[in-house]
């Protein structure tokens, strides 16, 4: 797994915490940057703990599959993409609360970061370098998360919905370059594939 996958996965699973993030954003009076950092932290650590449990899972079982292992990565990236898709179309915040407690923050942190466990489980699969994989997840998400806090409590939800679209198909993407990688013939559309991530993630 090359570095451009890994940084469009991480960008991927870090939009359900941007999300929440900026629902947090929303709802505080006054956003301080600790506060910021406070969500960040909670959803970088999960983020990057989740990956983590899935390989250690994925592991135990990817000698018995690794026949099938692309097409369990595409389905598993497929559905996760597609349940993103389909919770992007809410508009609206639907528990906007600024309470940080650890209880409600490990709940959100959990509920954000469930998804990054199947992950893990393709990077199983996909034989990638776990510890710098779910650090590098871990500080993206935290970074996006800090950002969403800030860009909620000053723009709102706007670009909430957009955030999980892009994520969504970004994650849908990848599964589906797994697919056409165990076909060979991923070399011919590797390049021109980046760019359409790249060039979809500018655009919003």
């Amino acid at each position: 797994m090359g570095i451009v996958e890994l940084f469009l996965i991480a960008v991927g699973l870090s939009m359900d915490a941007f999300a929440v993030a900026v629902c947090k954003g929303l709802a505080m009076k006054k956003c301080t940057w600790t506060k910021a950092g406070i969500v960040g932290l909670y959803f970088g650590v999960f983020q990057a703990g989740m990956p983590l449990i899935g390989y250690v899972l994925g592991v135990q079982f990817k000698d018995f599959i690794t026949s099938i292992d692309h097409w369990i990565a595409f389905i598993l990236l497929g559905i996760i993409g597609f349940n993103m898709v389909r919770e992007s179309r809410e508009e609206e915040c639907e528990t906007a609360s600024e309470a940080l407690d650890v209880k409600t923050m490990i709940g959100l942190a959990v509920a954000t970061s469930i998804d990054a466990l199947a992950v893990g489980v393709t990077f199983a699969f996909l034989q990638a370098k776990i510890v710098p994989a779910v650090s590098f997840i871990g500080v993206t998400t935290f970074i996006i998360s800090v950002a969403g806090v800030k860009i909620g409590n000053i723009f709102g939800a706007k670009y909430k919905s957009k955030a999980e679209l892009a994520g969504g198909i970004i994650l849908i993407l990848i599964g589906s370059q797994n697919i056409v990688g165990a076909f060979g013939i991923l070399g011919i559309i590797r390049i021109p594939f980046r760019c359409v991530f790249l060039e979809y993630l500018l655009y919003f």
